[in-house]
């Protein structure tokens, strides 16, 4: 769905439902915990990997709910200003003058955001603009460019994500080139040499039982842990490669995995350890007694970074998954495709929690499932609910 489909469902079966609780649907931004409590958490889900909105963005910058606030993430996160400037008159030129929805321009906003401040993280600069006033710059930009991209083909899920995207970098550097901002436009070659094509539809998520074919075919405890940080935790490749003892938390009654503002594309945030706990404390205790570790958990000595890269991460999760002799939609599963295991499986342990209390609501007549869960059950209580059946799902799908 785009953005505005998007918003046709908050309007349609989110809006009355807040309305009925007593909620101003037309200002009133839904939390996280009402999306999860009411079984929406799948458009935080699709908002995060299709358009790199949080639900906050999407509810106060597209649906228009809010008392008129404008989030702070929007921030571009780029301090030269020219760009910056440029940044801006593309937006409101694409506004005014295009005719563009609102949704439209956020939409290139929130792509634009991504891709400036990926080249930032990947070049050490943010002067996107300072490279394109002279031609003779020209073939060390397009090489920028691309270096970009290749960050793009790997933390994007899908190729129509990934084409989605490239149209509005390209739309910015033609406008960049037709309004003077630009001497040259360094992506003018790129649909001659960039081999992303259309699909029709996102790939398919694996399966328990192939999840479970590829787990036994771990040769070593790095392999191991490598398939339950994208099958068993739902991390993305890159969140994968970079992993670092500083965001593990095991502390306490809730392991988990801590990340920081930057860290992650969907900002600040914790994902639950519901399963592999001894895998990761063993992996630690082991790195621990290694001269100079660096706190990765899978570190490298020859990567600047210290750390494995993402296309070490797929090399990896491919080769398990070819000794495995699992195939998904004619071809070796990718590891984003454990991820993708892992939504899918959390949503149906939601439903199932859902479900569960269906016997609950007519005993206590109500009217429907929804009241029970907002009366007679803590949030506390819920959330323990979901991580109980998680859990299950999980050893069910490593162990069998």
């Amino acid at each position: 769905m785009d953005l505005e489909e998007m918003a046709s469902i908050y309007w349609a079966d989110m809006a009355p439902k807040r309305r009925r609780e007593g909620f101003d649907e037309d200002r009133d931004v839904p939390s996280y915990e009402w999306l999860t409590d009411y079984g929406f958490s799948g458009i935080a889900y699709a908002l995060r990997e299709h358009h790199d909105l949080t639900p906050r963005q999407f509810f106060v910058n597209v649906v228009g709910l809010g008392d008129g606030e404008d989030p702070d993430e929007w921030v571009w996160g780029i301090d030269h200003q020219p760009t910056v400037d440029a940044l801006d008159s593309y937006l409101r030129t694409l506004g005014t003058l295009g005719k563009r929805t609102d949704s439209t321009v956020e939409t290139h906003r929130t792509r634009l955001t991504k891709w400036v401040r990926t080249y930032r993280d990947l070049h050490g600069t943010d002067a996107l603009l300072a490279s394109l006033d002279d031609v003779s710059n020209q073939p060390r930009e397009m090489n920028r460019c691309y270096a970009v991209l290749e960050v793009f083909d790997n933390e994007l899920s899908t190729n129509r994500s990934k084409l989605e995207y490239l149209t509005v970098i390209q739309s910015w550097y033609q406008y960049l080139f037709g309004h003077q901002y630009a001497r040259y436009n360094p992506l003018s070659q790129v649909q001659n040499d960039i081999g992303w094509e259309a699909e029709e539809s996102d790939p398919s998520a694996l399966s328990p039982a192939q999840v479970r074919r590829i787990y036994t075919e771990v040769s070593d405890p790095e392999e191991e842990l490598l398939v339950v940080a994208l099958a068993g935790w739902g991390l993305r490749p890159s969140e994968v490669a970079s992993l670092h003892n500083q965001q593990v938390v095991l502390d306490g009654d809730d392991p988990h995995l801590s990340f920081g503002d930057g860290e992650r594309k969907n900002g600040p945030g914790e994902v639950t350890l519901m399963y592999g706990v001894n895998l990761l404390t063993d992996r630690v205790d082991t790195l621990a007694d290694r001269q100079k570790w660096n706190g990765h958990l899978f570190p490298s000595r020859s990567s600047s970074t210290g750390h494995i890269s993402v296309s070490t991460v797929r090399r990896r999760f491919k080769r398990v998954a070819d000794r495995a002799d699992v195939i998904v939609d004619g071809d070796t599963p990718t590891p984003k495709m454990g991820r993708r295991f892992w939504y899918s499986v959390y949503q149906e342990a939601v439903s199932e929690v859902a479900a569960g209390l269906e016997g609950v609501a007519a005993d206590q007549g109500s009217s429907s499932v929804d009241v029970v869960m907002r009366n007679y059950l803590s949030e506390e209580q819920l959330r323990q609910a979901r991580r109980e059946r998680m859990q299950e799902r999980l050893a069910e799908a490593f162990v069998g």
